[in-house]
């Protein structure tokens, strides 16, 4: 089986995922971070990379390419990652999403080490700045594959976690897992 998760910025997916991951005992692939080091490696933001793949394909082809060759050739894993569920089709596809805001907070609280983008001095900031990300995904992803990766229905299970904690999530994908191993 291969978990695919994807989701609103600030929902938990990463920290959701990478706990499965765990408990499963399977590899954890994350390709917001990757992403992350490709731009850090241009010397780059995340937000500054994703702008540059709005006329440049290569910055998201490479990623994508990359998934596809894993759900191709390995099983059991868990993935994060907004074209996951296109690319690996036949993953079990969990979209977590969040209200902006609540979402925009608790990416200013985990902003250490992470390459998000310039000036992101407050809460208010980091919503903005989520705000052109979202733009600028449904740009991309819209030019280049003709989907919108924010799109509820292309998921399997779509878990709102405005209002739990990382616990509670975390137990409510396990509880889905159960299910689905039935």
């Amino acid at each position: 089986m291969i978990i695919s998760f994807g989701g609103s910025i600030g929902s938990g997916k990463s920290g959701v995922a990478r706990r499965i991951a765990e408990k499963l005992g399977w590899p954890y692939y994350d390709m917001g971070d990757i992403r992350r080091k490709l731009a850090a490696e241009r010397g780059m933001t995340l937000e500054e990379f994703n702008t540059l793949g709005e006329t440049d394909p290569k910055t998201d082809t490479d990623v994508d390419e990359y998934q596809v060759k894993l759900g191709k050739e390995n099983d059991n894993f868990v993935i994060t990652g907004r074209t996951s569920w296109h690319f690996i089709p036949h993953s079990l596809k969990l979209f977590l999403k969040v209200d902006p805001r609540i979402g925009a907070e608790r990416v200013f609280r985990s902003l250490s080490g992470r390459n998000e983008a310039d000036g992101l001095d407050s809460v208010d900031d980091v919503l903005a700045a989520n705000q052109r990300r979202v733009e600028s995904d449904r740009l991309r992803y819209k030019k280049y594959f003709n989907i919108d990766v924010y799109d509820e229905s292309h998921y399997d299970v779509v878990i709102d976690t405005s209002a739990i904690t990382q616990d509670e999530a975390f137990a409510k994908v396990c509880a889905i897992l159960e299910e689905y191993n039935q």
